[in-house]
């Protein structure tokens, strides 16, 4: 598979749909934490600020805007036009992903997200900078998860506000979308502590922690939101789990291999944490002892050193890991590129899914 003869035009058209889309939920997002502020002030809870504004430091610090920009342009391309009705709910989407990037560097012992501090390091520090009692890392630990249940909180709020035609389909998704990643969470720990696993075990952990909550719910929740037909979501989902699963194939590679500007963390942050994905299984699976060895001396290992984590990556490009990987990515966009093509979408929605198929294949080069 490669870029459609009109890919170039596309991704250019596509990376402008996703910076005026980004334009539109940073102001949102800027106006709901100042109306959250404006609450906490009137109610005179200084403390509340603190919590906002730490929420707002990694909810506005970079990040792609991907799932949201899926609802807004899955409602686009079926047939929505009131920015009011889907801004809220791709608002949510962000805000829920905000919460589990929080919860996620506490359980991953993260100390860098979107090259800052992760939130648990930036309240440990803050805890010894102000001479305060007791341990620091907990005091970090115990507020970050704090900002991850408001972060959440607010997402559930704005997700209320959906309207359109099927209100109840619409939380029965969300609730389904929150319920699918903290299972495939779940999954993926208990994955990575036997450090072994079936490859239907990991298809599980890829379809649920991002297959569907990074594309295929928030693009069934703006097909709802829009009063999509059965077959058009139906289309629309198999165009979702394909394009949600190829991302995380992709963010496993440069979690790895990618620059660490990019990543927005140490790339081999993910092989001293042991998370075992489709690379270490195949890795694994086809390593000598002595390949078995080098790559089991760094993963899972927090104090590998440079040393180590580069003879462990080389296992995994030598083993032909690395371009198993990259041939279970290249299937899944083929995949959404058949289902994309089977479905009568407006123009502008239909213009983001194709584009961002390119993206993705882009991306893979």
């Amino acid at each position: 598979m490669g870029l459609s003869t009109e890919a170039p035009a596309e991704l250019e058209q596509f990376t402008a749909l996703l910076a005026g889309f980004r334009e539109k939920l940073d102001r949102a997002l800027a106006d709901w934490l100042e109306a959250k502020r404006g609450e906490a002030v009137a109610a005179g809870s200084p403390e509340t600020l603190e919590l906002i504004d730490g929420v707002g430091q990694l909810a506005t610090h970079g990040g792609k805007r991907l799932r949201p920009a899926l609802v807004y342009y899955t409602y686009r391309a079926c047939g929505g036009e009131a920015d009011g009705d889907v801004l809220p709910l791709a608002l949510s989407t962000e805000l829920l992903h905000t919460y589990l990037l929080i919860h996620d560097d506490i359980m991953d012992h993260a100390e860098i997200r979107r090259g800052l501090p992760a939130a648990h390091v930036r309240f440990r520090e803050a805890h010894r900078a102000h001479g305060l009692h007791g341990d620091a890392a907990d005091f970090g630990r115990s507020v970050a998860i704090l900002l991850g249940d408001l972060a959440q909180a607010w997402a559930v709020e704005l997700a209320a506000f959906g309207r359109g035609p099927a209100p109840r389909e619409l939380a029965r998704g969300f609730a389904a979308m929150c319920q699918e990643v903290i299972g495939g969470q779940y999954l993926e720990l208990l994955v990575a502590q036997r450090r072994a696993a079936s490859e239907e075990e990991l298809l599980r952990v890829l379809r649920l922690k991002s297959g569907r909550y990074t594309a295929e719910r928030p693009i069934q929740l703006g097909a709802l939101l829009a009063g999509a037909t059965p077959e058009t979501l139906a289309g629309l989902s198999r165009y979702g789990a394909a394009v949600g699963e190829a991302f995380q194939l992709q963010d496993d590679l440069l979690g790895m291999f990618g620059d660490p500007e990019t990543v927005g963390k140490p790339v081999d942050a993910d092989l001293k944490e042991g998370k075992y994905t489709f690379l270490i299984h195949h890795a694994l699976t086809r390593a000598t002892p002595v390949q078995r060895r080098t790559l089991e001396a760094a993963l899972g290992n927090p104090d590998a050193t440079p040393e180590q984590s580069g003879a462990a990556l080389r296992v995994i490009a030598e083993t032909g890991a690395r371009d198993a990987v990259s041939a279970m990515i290249r299937e899944r966009l083929e995949e959404a590129r058949s289902a994309l093509a089977a479905l009568d979408l407006r123009p502008d929605g239909r213009l983001f899914l194709a584009g961002l198929i390119d993206y993705l294949w882009e991306r893979e080069q």
